[in-house]
């Protein structure tokens, strides 16, 4: 018996967050290299999207209010503004690797998976199951809307978008996942010694990013369950999983479908998509929905499918 407890623990002690000590982890090396890769990420990486408003605005108050998320009064392009918008994440994509190569001095896939290699199968499984839960949600929403969704397919824009799209979206829900779910997980799980801050921490401060979306202007704080939420989404599946597949997957069929079924005046990401919601932003059961139902969903097929085990010590476990 002790010596089956033994070999679990030895197996929960070699996950994700403890790939951290395979190369140099003081406290300061992560805190130099947060700096760095949120240089990159959004402030280098956001230089042509804010150069594409201004030289498009009239005045600075027209750039200003369109870089709020006010975008349609500038008449830009939509295909355009979106590929200005995901550069940045081919900023952060490669600043975090880096970091983590030449600051930490420990391989780029450390900080993905506890796997040998990439597991890509696992990718392309969660894209696959998150992609046909967008698509049956999106779906229901239009049988049950009022005239409230307008189809909008232009084939030309729509090709490009869709171009943009699988070409960019996997940078950068990459560039996130690598920076919360990766870097700063396993930073924070490495220095508190818990799993559950780790997780926590990261999911909170996933969501907070996410503030200046003007989407919270429209639905108000509440949509920050839905942020948060989605943030514990994919931390568990990492946790769980021992590496960021899973969640690498997720991330980008959710971004990928938001950007090509349906667009609305009041999102961050408005675009060529096939379907324009003209109905008035609400918080309604769309909202928690998704996290309070089919989220738990998600994990029961997951944990099915990978066999997960040991629940209690992956998530709340000491870091050791």
């Amino acid at each position: 018996m002790k010596i089956k407890t033994l070999s679990i623990k030895n197996n929960i002690n070699m996950g994700f967050i403890e790939q951290a000590y395979k190369g140099k982890n003081e406290w300061w090396l992560y805190a130099l290299g947060f700096i760095i890769i949120f240089t990159f990420w959004q402030v280098i990486g956001v230089i042509p999207f804010i150069a594409t408003i201004i030289a498009n605005s009239p005045d600075l108050t027209t750039a200003m209010s369109s870089l709020e998320g006010n975008f349609t009064e500038l008449g830009i392009n939509k295909n355009l503004l979106l590929f200005m918008i995901l550069i940045s994440g081919v900023f952060g994509f490669f600043a975090v690797k880096y970091v983590v190569q030449l600051l930490h001095k420990r391989s780029f896939i450390s900080v993905i998976t506890s796997r040998k290699k990439v597991d890509w199968n696992r990718i392309i499984f969660a894209f696959g199951l998150i992609f046909i839960i967008q698509v049956a949600s999106i779906l229901f929403m239009i049988y049950g809307s009022e005239n409230e969704l307008e189809w909008n397919f232009k084939l030309v824009p729509f090709l490009i978008l869709l171009v943009i799209s699988f070409l960019l979206f996997p940078f950068q829900t990459a560039s996130e996942e690598l920076i919360f779910r990766g870097y700063l997980m396993q930073g924070t799980g490495m220095l508190t010694k818990s799993r559950l801050a780790a997780l926590v921490i990261t999911s909170v401060v996933f969501g907070m990013m996410h503030v200046v979306n003007p989407e919270v202007s429209a639905l108000g704080w509440t949509v920050m369950i839905f942020y948060i939420g989605t943030g514990l989404l994919y931390g568990i599946a990492t946790l769980m999983d021992d590496g960021m597949e899973l969640a690498l997957g997720m991330h980008a069929a959710n971004n990928i479908s938001a950007s090509i079924f349906i667009t609305a005046s009041w999102t961050v990401m408005q675009t060529d998509a096939l379907y324009i919601d003209h109905a008035e932003p609400s918080a309604g059961m769309e909202l928690y929905l998704p996290v309070f139902i089919v989220y738990p969903i998600i994990l029961l097929v997951f944990s099915k499918k990978y066999n997960w085990r040991h629940w209690k010590e992956k998530l709340t476990g000491d870091v050791e």
